[in-house]
């Protein structure tokens, strides 16, 4: 489980998703996606209490904070053993 908080403008590392995931908003209105390999953007509108399913993926990304509030969030990150990194670096 990880609990993220991102002030506007701030953005989280590059990384890829191996795992299902099951992410809550607690803060926040805009995120934006951004993609490694410079693909669109994808802009999405969040509002407190949302509660996402996530599929594992390896395009590598990040979240850029880009609402006029505080982003926060909880995720619970489904690993395969113990020892598994829920968000790897990007190489």
């Amino acid at each position: 489980m990880r609990r993220l908080a991102l002030l506007p403008g701030e953005a989280t590392r590059w990384h890829y998703d191996p795992f299902h995931r099951v992410s809550v908003v607690l803060k926040g209105d805009t995120l934006t996606i951004e993609f490694r390999d410079n693909s669109a953007r994808k802009w999405v509108k969040v509002t407190p209490g949302q509660v996402d399913w996530d599929e594992p993926g390896s395009r590598i990304h990040r979240a850029l904070n880009t609402g006029n509030s505080e982003y926060e969030e909880i995720t619970v990150f489904f690993l395969a053993n113990a020892d598994d990194v829920p968000q790897p670096d990007s190489s």
